[in-house]
């Protein structure tokens, strides 16, 4: 018999599109519920454009759930038009704001001009050092650059490598730049072997859980559009490769994102 949710430690999803009105603009507020009852007690929303990072701040002061990041992701570097970074700059200066990003690189797509992902993910490194706020990187077959770049500018302020996808060695390079590492949904999937046989050795206080929503819904929800509450099977999927107790991996990445985006 499983565990009911209200007896185990509560989650965070440290990292979901909530601010994506095309996925959840009917009924966000039945889906923050089910957050709730499956044992979510908070999700950080995470921006990806200037619009979408403004979407997700006011989620942030609508719902005492939710918390945001603002920042360009790789694929809308071509969209960005740098007159915009004081807004951006804004964002960061308020409370409910608490991280910078998503930000990073990914040469799997062809969705963003590749040196100008390097350019601005360079910007979101410095400003995040600037304003306090750790950073959020995407990073998708372009790990040796985006290592490199974050060798150079560093993380004063921490940063989560989000929806790792890395095998053993991409998480010794990431773990060693100083930064932590969140789990999506593709944890559950028994095609991603060089992951799955990662996870037992991602240090317990550097270990985040996250759902990536409306995106990479885990067994046994695949095929259906992602939601919050289903953090709660991606660290349960977790805890078994790891071999250690759901409570224990539940308490452990709630108190490792609150230390890192400074969660009251």
């Amino acid at each position: 018999m499983s565990t009911p949710p209200d007896a185990l430690p509560p989650l965070i999803d440290s990292h979901a599109h909530l601010n994506f009105p095309d996925a959840f603009g009917a009924d966000l507020d039945e889906v923050l519920a089910r957050a709730r009852a499956a044992g979510v007690e908070r999700v950080i929303c995470i921006g990806t454009s200037v619009a979408s990072s403004q979407r997700a701040q006011a989620m942030a002061h609508a719902h005492d759930m939710v918390f945001a990041s603002a920042g360009i992701h790789p694929h809308q570097v071509d969209e960005f038009d740098d007159a915009d970074w004081p807004a951006l700059t804004a964002l960061w200066a308020d409370p409910r704001v608490r991280a910078v990003g998503e930000t990073g690189l990914d040469d799997f797509y062809d969705h963003g001009d590749r040196d100008r992902q390097r350019v601005l993910y360079r910007r979101h490194l410095e400003a995040a050092g600037e304003v306090g706020k750790p950073v959020v990187v995407h990073i998708r077959d372009a790990f040796d650059d985006a290592f490199a770049l974050t060798a150079e500018v560093g993380l004063p302020a921490g940063g989560v490598v989000h929806c790792f996808t890395g095998g053993q060695r991409e998480l010794d390079r990431a773990l060693a730049l100083g930064f932590d590492i969140s789990l999506s949904g593709i944890a559950t999937f028994k095609s991603a072997k060089a992951l799955r046989a990662a996870i037992p050795h991602i240090p317990l206080d550097r270990l985040h859980v996250e759902t990536d929503a409306p995106y990479l819904a885990p067994v046994p929800h695949r095929g259906q559009r992602c939601e919050p509450a289903f953090v709660a099977d991606t660290a349960a999927a977790i805890a078994a490769l790891r071999g250690e107790p759901v409570a224990t991996l539940r308490a452990a990445s709630r108190a490792n994102t609150c230390r890192l985006f400074g969660l009251p």
